[in-house]
This record gives C-alpha cells, structure tokens and sequence, in this order.
C-alpha cells in the first residue's frame, strides 16, 4: 500500500480530470474513495466543485472565505472532544488528511 497522502490541491485537480472524462460527481467521488479511503473528499463536496466546473470555474486554489476563521478552526481541534478526523474534515469541509495535519502542529505547538 501506498504511503502517499493526497492534498486538497491533487485531488481538486482528480475532479478536474473526472469531469474531463464525463464523469458524474458520484462516480468521481466513488473513484476516490476507491483510491484513497479516508482521505477522499465528502461526495458533497465533489458535487459543489462539479458545479464549478460546469460554471466554467476551474480554479482549484482555497478562495479567501468569509464567516469562520482559521483560528476558530484550530480552537474546535482543540476541544476534548470524542469526535473523529473524519467527523471534524466534514464539519469544517476539508480533507481528513488537513485534519491530521492540523492535529500533528497543534500536538507540535504543545
């Protein structure tokens, strides 16, 4: 098995590719998963980024957000809370892997 750990950014540019290939967001979500277990984008989240393609949007880089800041982000990681990596990458709509990641620097800050 494969020790390589996908970013965002590789697997934006995955459903750059599906979507090339005229595949429906399920079925590159379905790839993905295949592909990379955990570490797959949310089928919900393939759908939003299919329909910015179809939008003729095709930037893949993380546009400036208004609402929540990275800083709440990092205070609800944390929290002792029982909730998973998975659980987390969906509640704040990013990958599991920045998850972990985001765990190892705060683990790293303590």
């Amino acid at each position: 098995m494969s020790k390589f750990e996908p970013n965002k950014g590789h697997l934006r540019e995955l459903l750059i590719y599906f979507f090339n290939l005229i595949k429906s967001a399920a079925e590159a979500h379905r790839l993905l998963v295949e592909t990379y277990n955990e570490a797959a984008l949310s089928e919900r989240i393939c759908r939003e980024w299919f329909q910015k393609f179809k939008n003729g949007d095709f930037d893949v880089e993380d546009k400036d957000r208004v609402g929540r800041s990275k800083i709440y982000e990092d205070a609800e990681l944390e929290e002792d809370s029982p909730q998973t990596q998975k659980e987390l990458a969906l509640t704040l709509e990013v990958t599991q892997q920045a998850i972990k990641q985001s765990f190892k620097n705060v683990k790293n800050d303590s």
